[in-house]
């Protein structure tokens, strides 16, 4: 079993299917060789959620502070000054998970971009890195981002799951990638295997997007679909498999960059 030192840098702990064991889920990510974990943000609520276990786990548990696309239509003065104050906590290690989602369309595209907007002044005010969320929108997703080129810090689009040209423009801008067991679903991650050794090996990052996107191709398969980061080992053994190295390859690779990028 894969147990290099593992960090999963987006993990949403805070939503409620992990309240009845949570303690059991730390515990099992642990025994699974994950060492650290990035505490999603996704809404007000969220987002002060996620400090509270950071700080109840000092070293092990870290947070992001951010609204999600999908909350897009809930921001207003109150919540950026909110964000604002949780973004100077030295364990918010991150602004978001902000950015756009026209897939789904819960928050009407202008309010989206707003939104965004206004979460990417926060990171270039306060200077940390920025956890990104993109589907479906990638013209105005790169077109925000163009607007503070030069002005922000490091930047992760987070649980890719995009075509050969999204991937590139992110390069070519220097962004770091989160890749999920995403790539594990044989019905629609498999182009995901042929894009992932494009990236380079130090923009490389890996995540569970738990309790989202359990891998579809556990053996045994769980009874419940609930995903965990016990998992992350099973996700960076694809991606090693994809990339052509061994999982402790992957592990010191994306653990160094995880380290990096969220200054941990």
């Amino acid at each position: 079993m894969q147990r290099n030192p593992l960090i999963d840098i987006g993990a949403n702990l805070t939503h409620e299917s992990f309240r009845p064991d949570f303690d059991a889920v730390l515990a099992r990510a642990r025994a699974h060789g994950v060492t650290e974990i990035v505490v999603t943000g996704a809404s007000a609520g969220g987002s002060r959620a996620a400090l509270e276990l950071a700080r109840a786990h000092p070293g092990f548990l870290h947070a992001t502070a951010g609204v999600h696309p999908h909350h897009a239509h809930e921001y207003d003065d109150g919540t950026d000054a909110l964000l604002r104050e949780l973004v100077a906590d030295p364990v918010v290690k991150a602004v978001g998970e902000t950015g756009l989602d026209y897939f789904r369309d819960y928050s009407p595209r202008a309010a989206q971009i707003t939104a965004f907007e206004r979460q990417l002044s926060i990171a270039i005010d306060s200077g940390k890195p920025l956890f990104l969320h993109q589907r479906d929108a990638h013209a105005d997703f790169i077109a925000c981002m163009d607007a503070v080129r030069g002005r922000i810090g490091r930047a992760v689009v987070h649980c890719f799951t995009g075509e050969r040209d999204e991937l590139v423009d992110y390069i070519d801008r220097g962004f770091f990638i989160g890749i999920t067991g995403w790539i594990c679903d044989e019905r629609r991650g498999g182009h995901l295997r042929d894009l992932v050794p494009l990236i380079p090996a130090d923009r490389l990052l890996i995540e569970t997007d738990a309790p989202y996107l359990l891998p579809r191709d556990l053996k045994p398969k769980p009874s419940h679909r609930r995903n965990e980061p016990m998992y992350l080992a099973h996700v960076c053994a694809a991606v090693a498999a994809a990339r052509g190295e061994t999982p402790e390859q992957t592990a010191v690779i994306t653990t160094a960059n995880a380290t990096l990028f969220f200054a941990l």
